[in-house]
């Protein structure tokens, strides 16, 4: 897949084709000197600097019109702890290729999001996750980080070292300065067995904090227009592995999940009122299976129809009442929603913000698809989210601003101050950052 974010006459677009931007300068350092080098020239040339990774945030999050650093040449591990249980790896290489060369050496991530070709300082400083009763977020598995400031000193963090930078920056946005290095905890790898099948939506939401507190990872989609979700429960086995069969594999998750749905999406978009017909197809078309494979192959999978994507964290107790809502919403209004609407839970953590900063929460992520017209709906649905307190993704579409941020993460100040301390002169500003954190 390479780079997903794509470069032509100058122009950086991301993924989602939702942000486009014209950067004075491109650089690919190999190292982290050459990084601080690029960094202390920019300062002296008085432009803003923005790391990019694959570019799988829908919001401008990395856009820049100044330098923009391509991470590409720094990947790989750089270390391997096994008595400590970590790997120090590279910020530029991907998730896809940080999992298998775990797996080659008999470790996992404990948790995972279900993409991974996001690099690892993107998708940690964006706080990517997957669905978890126990397990958090990619960045709540951070057990160190380096990092380039905005002087160019290269600063290094844990609990133990700057535990205040550390406490912010492991979900920095890329406002305190770029990442080149993590740490993660890690564990000998295991199996997941996998459990999917339908179930009635008034079934998931009667049940929900059954399933929620019986399951390690719990999560599940729901078709909007019809009654219909499918559930997805990961729980660790004592094996033996049973991996999808191949062809069985490709007729769900690329035919069912990505083909047939890549149709379905485009005659949705060109006649919209065959969208609910369409809808209650989709929702039967997936049936029930099990399996057992290591962690990588059980949490993530491709995702090839191009969306474009808003997510909120609300308080895990409210998740239910906001999903209703939501739901009523779709039903009374003429919106036609042809994505599912996905469905998964955090533990609270301690990161300062992370969209679970000091809550047990659940997400609540609605798509739609590439091209179709998504405001109307995303109006619609962030009305019902911010009623509930919700937090959006840093990395998803969303309308808020630090006034709204302010209100929703207790610990807010502190970040705002930790910014003021490390990048006094917004070396990493863009309109984004000015947007949620403040001038």
């Amino acid at each position: 897949m390479g780079s997903t974010a794509s470069a032509r006459n100058g122009t950086w677009r991301n993924w989602g084709g939702t942000v486009s931007a014209r950067p004075a300068r491109e650089a690919s350092p190999a190292s982290v000197e050459e990084l601080a080098a690029v960094v202390r020239r920019a300062a002296e040339d008085g432009l803003p600097v923005k790391a990019v990774g694959s570019g799988h945030s829908f919001t401008s999050i990395a856009a820049t019109d100044g330098v923009l650093i391509r991470p590409g040449l720094l990947t790989g591990i750089r270390d391997i702890d096994r008595e400590a249980g970590t790997v120090t790896v590279e910020a530029g290489t991907p998730l896809r290729r940080l999992n298998v060369a775990l797996a080659r050496e008999g470790l996992s991530l404990t948790n995972m999001g279900d993409i991974m070709e996001q690099t690892v300082s993107g998708a940690t400083s964006t706080g990517t996750h997957g669905t978890g009763r126990d397990s958090a977020s990619i960045a709540a598995q951070i057990r160190g980080l380096e990092l380039v400031t905005a002087d160019g000193s290269v600063l290094t963090c844990s609990e133990k070292e700057n535990p205040d930078v550390f406490a912010a920056a492991r979900i920095g946005l890329g406002a305190l300065g770029v990442v080149t290095a993590v740490t993660f905890a890690v564990e000998p790898v295991f199996l997941l067995t996998a459990r999917e099948e339908p179930m009635p939506f008034d079934r998931v939401c009667a049940e929900f904090d059954q399933l929620h507190a019986e399951n390690e990872h719990f999560e599940f989609y729901w078709f909007p227009h019809t009654g219909s979700t499918n559930t997805k429960r990961n729980n660790r086995s004592a094996g033996p592995e049973r991996p999808v069969p191949h062809l069985k594999g490709w007729i769900e998750d690329e035919f069912l999940s990505n083909g047939v749905f890549q149709v379905a999406n485009w005659v949705g978009r060109a006649v919209p009122a065959s969208i609910p017909a369409i809808a209650q197809i989709s929702s039967k078309a997936l049936s029930a299976r099990t399996y057992t494979d290591i962690p990588y192959k059980v949490f993530t999978s491709p995702r090839r129809v191009r969306f474009v994507e808003m997510e909120y964290a609300v308080p895990r107790e409210a998740l239910v009442e906001t999903l209703r809502e939501l739901k009523a919403m779709i039903d009374r209004s003429r919106l036609r929603v042809s994505f599912p609407v996905e469905v998964r839970t955090a533990p609270s953590d301690d990161i300062t913000l992370s969209t679970a900063s000091g809550r047990d929460s659940a997400y609540i992520a609605v798509h739609m698809f590439k091209g179709t017209p998504y405001q109307r709906y995303f109006t619609a649905a962030e009305r019902l989210f911010t009623a509930h307190e919700g937090r959006p993704h840093w990395g998803k579409i969303h309308t808020r601003d630090a006034e709204y941020f302010a209100r929703v993460y207790p610990r807010f100040a502190e970040f705002t101050a930790l910014r003021d301390r490390l990048d006094p002169e917004r070396r990493f500003r863009n309109d984004y950052l000015r947007r949620i954190l403040g001038t």
